[in-house]
């Protein structure tokens, strides 16, 4: 399956990309870090926010087909930048909340889930990825 995305450089190191199922628009900047404003999100901070609900909706896909419900989850991420061997995502931090009522087994299952979701099989081995979860009524 292949999703197409329009993206035009609008000048002063801003983006829009168009999604084109849906007609969404997202505009990016570069980060203040790197010459620019910051006045939306980065490229990757775009990846750390991918990872997160990546990671949500993969868990809402497995808990779905038992029969639970993980709403009102979330997630805290962390994006670290690093510079060796060059600019790139050295880190990202994520915290999850999830609800207190599921049970002992799902809660395996569900973080195990959490490791292989596709945004986390892409990334690279030169950026680790750190996951807290807790869980507690919501």
């Amino acid at each position: 399956m292949s999703v197409g995305i329009d993206i035009v450089y609008e000048g002063d190191l801003r983006c829009a990309a168009v999604h084109g199922p849906s007609g969404d628009r997202l505009v990016t900047d570069a980060p203040t870090d790197n010459k620019g404003q910051g006045r939306h999100f980065s490229p990757t901070d775009l990846v750390a926010a991918s990872l997160g609900t990546c990671i949500l909706t993969t868990m809402g896909i497995a808990a779905n087909q038992r029969g639970l419900s993980i709403e009102g989850a979330s997630v805290s991420v962390q994006k670290h930048m690093g510079s060796t061997p060059r600019r790139h995502i050295s880190r990202i931090d994520l915290e999850f909340l999830l609800p207190a009522s599921l049970p002992e087994r799902p809660r395996i299952l569900l973080e195990a889930v959490a490791e292989a979701c596709p945004v986390s099989a892409s990334l690279g081995p030169d950026t680790q990825v750190n996951m807290q979860f807790e869980y507690a009524e919501l």
